[in-house]
């Protein structure tokens, strides 16, 4: 495979699953839960059990997180691994692809799966031997979030935001911004019993919601691509356990355009709150600075996948 396209494939691959990853944590902080209250569509039971889950997961600063998501024909993939938030976003996960069209195009950059780790000022990709073939023996990208912000015009730079802010209760902040949350029922999940609650966000309000740092340009611009994209809605589901911590979620989605058109689905299981988690950036000598492939042109198609999947 020539390098170029090494390059493509896999700095296209690298940045879908860096969001895809972060999916399976859930979404950014919102910090504007309590206005839903305000809207009365939500009764009182629903919102206070929701409050102490979204604060009782917050707490535990750590967990295990396994997870599937899927985007049409375009991927589906498995992730699994741990994730810490007392300081900032940390964690390793283990990402491997199923199926779709970014499977194929990993078997043939040398690999299907592939190691990430999430630090609080970037990301790390591990690629494969077939990549550090063309690029010095080097084997992991990194993607500063501030370099990733540059990627898409709103969309990067929202996707700085939630790299930088994203925790597993985030998706119960989701519902409680989303003003249409309603208890389904009781059910057992991974042998515990839990509450189902559910909902459904439109995406850009969330977008706005949530977003800490984007100007009123850079919202706009996110509404734009979104729209564009046709990405409207996104049906949310949770199950919050007797300790009050979340067990489950699943993400619904459609993307109308776009490279990833298609259904999106992502379900993550929370497990072994508290879990203690160590992610180091890997040596310097063995680590290709994203910026870097930009310069030289690599990454023709990873700015288009970054709107669909934030």
């Amino acid at each position: 495979m020539k390098s170029t396209t090494v390059r493509r494939v896999t700095l296209s691959v690298a940045v879908v699953t860096a969001l895809t990853g972060v999916a399976a944590c859930g979404s950014s902080d919102s910090g504007k839960g309590d206005k839903a209250v305000g809207k009365g569509a939500i009764h009182v039971s629903p919102i206070a059990a929701l409050r102490s889950a979204e604060q009782s997961t917050d707490k535990a600063e750590s967990a295990k997180v396994r997870g599937t998501t899927s985007i049409g024909t375009k991927m589906s993939m498995t992730m699994d691994g741990a994730f810490a938030w007392g300081n900032g976003l940390t964690g390793n996960l283990t990402i491997t692809y199923t199926g779709g069209q970014m499977a194929e195009a990993m078997r043939k950059a040398g690999t299907s799966s592939m190691q990430a780790r999430y630090l609080p000022d970037a990301y790390y990709a591990k690629m494969s031997e077939k990549f550090a073939q063309h690029f010095g023996g080097k084997h992991w990208i990194k993607y500063a979030y501030d370099d990733l912000a540059q990627l898409g015009g709103g969309s990067g730079a929202y996707m700085k935001d939630q790299m930088r802010n994203t925790t597993p209760n985030q998706s119960v902040k989701m519902l409680l911004a989303s003003g249409d949350v309603k208890k389904v029922g009781e059910e057992t999940v991974s042998g515990q019993h839990t509450t189902h609650y559910a909902g459904t966000v439109k995406v850009a309000d969330l977008a706005e919601k949530s977003s800490h740092d984007l100007t009123a340009s850079q919202l706009a611009d996110l509404k734009k691509q979104l729209n564009q994209a046709g990405v409207t809605t996104d049906h949310v589901d949770i199950w919050i356990n007797d300790q009050n911590l979340l067990v489950k979620k699943t993400e619904k989605a459609e993307i109308a355009n776009g490279p990833t058109a298609g259904a999106m689905t992502s379900t993550a299981y929370y497990s072994d709150y508290g879990v203690k988690v160590s992610a180091e950036a890997p040596p310097a000598g063995d680590t290709k600075d994203f910026k870097d492939l930009m310069k030289a042109g690599g990454p023709a198609s990873a700015s288009g996948s970054s709107t669909t999947t934030s």
